[in-house]
């Protein structure tokens, strides 16, 4: 007998009736060519947890120069359109809204991989100390990234543009914009990372500035009804430190508030990157930032039914994100709906290879899924 849940109530994100309240969140898997041209083994990836509300991709680079790794998908160029078209048409075979999650990753990359074979930029000539850069070989120290100009900004402003009329033209219904886990936007939005004296250093709305600059250029392609944000307000993952934390993302969740976006979505203190952390002292409560969006909120952090089915009924949240549980359970919502067991994680596979670990782990026998 199926069990009644709040996961499995409707809801309209930008316009878009969801089947449930469960997500697949941005997920890296490295599968792509090393040209990040999505696969065949991507779609079917994407195919088999279909089951989703809302499918949010894994984070898609919007330039060469934004990428940290080997084998991520991007939306720079006629042949990544191409290629993405189909697993996006698979990703929404049961009536999920498909989302791409649009990615620099800043001062997070190295010379090895950048095109041109120097350091990567980021808003201050500021390296990451407490992480090590994760090459091929091993790991190396990150390096001392180049301060970017103004012009280059902006430049990087119309790439976030560029991969947004892609997203549109790879059959997309929305984007994410990666603004958290220190990566680039998080980089302008934390004064450990962001010691500019300009107009996008500074006072809270001038480090903001750059994130909102991305959002009105997507917005020339998609309705602001089609763009999210994804923040984690209280990890200091790649040195992603700031004085004043609790302010700093207050100021900034009021002001995205005011765009009429999509959904802001908020990765749980507890989680540090890919890796659950214990709570740092400093860490802002989910539910304290959440009050301050009138929108969609999605939460995701480790949690399992049970806590999910909490912060629904608690208004904490409208959507909630499955990370590893989706790794291990393609048809988690299935699972969840049924009361079946869950698949265990293995951790070989997660980052890279082929089918095992990732297009392998069984799936219930039920018609219709």
């Amino acid at each position: 007998m199926e069990r009644p849940s709040r996961l499995f109530d409707s809801l309209v994100l930008g316009g878009q009736p969801l089947p449930n309240r469960i997500v697949l969140p941005p997920l890296t898997r490295s599968r792509a060519t090393n040209d990040g041209i999505p696969t065949q083994l991507m779609e079917e990836y994407y195919r088999q947890r279909a089951g989703a509300g809302l499918v949010i991709s894994e984070g898609v680079v919007i330039a060469p120069q934004a990428t940290a790794y080997a084998r991520v998908p991007g939306l720079y160029s006629a042949e990544q359109v191409a290629a993405w078209r189909p697993v996006v048409a698979a990703a929404k075979r049961h009536g999920a809204a498909v989302y791409a999650q649009l990615w620099h990753v800043g001062r997070q990359s190295h010379s090895t991989v950048q095109p041109d074979g120097l350091p990567p930029k980021a808003p201050s000539a500021i390296p990451i100390t407490g992480y090590q850069y994760r090459a091929p070989s091993g790991r190396i120290p990150y390096e001392v990234p180049r301060e970017l100009t103004t012009a280059e900004i902006t430049d990087i402003v119309q790439a976030y543009g560029t991969a947004a009329r892609n997203a549109v033209r790879a059959g997309f219904d929305g984007v994410e914009l990666h603004a958290a886990n220190g990566y680039l936007i998080d980089q302008f939005l934390n004064d450990a990372s962001n010691q500019r004296t300009d107009h996008y250093g500074g006072s809270y709305e001038n480090r903001m500035r750059f994130l909102l600059e991305v959002i009105t250029e997507v917005a020339r392609s998609l309705p602001a009804e089609r763009i999210g944000v994804r923040l984690s307000p209280s990890s200091d993952w790649m040195d992603a430190r700031d004085t004043d934390k609790r302010t700093l993302y207050s100021t900034a969740v009021r002001t995205l508030n005011e765009l009429g976006l999509a959904y802001l979505h908020l990765v749980e203190p507890e989680i540090a990157g890919s890796t659950t952390v214990a709570r740092p002292e400093d860490s802002i409560p989910t539910a304290e930032l959440a009050a301050l969006f009138d929108g969609v909120v999605i939460v995701t952090g480790g949690h399992d039914q049970t806590s999910a089915e909490r912060l629904l009924a608690d208004g904490t949240a409208d959507l909630v994100g499955f990370g590893r549980l989706f790794i291990a359970n393609p048809d988690l919502p299935q699972r969840f709906r049924t009361g079946a067991a869950l698949e265990p994680l293995r951790p070989a596979g997660i980052y890279g290879g082929g089918h095992e670990g990732y297009t392998d782990y069984p799936s219930l026998a039920i018609s219709g899924l």
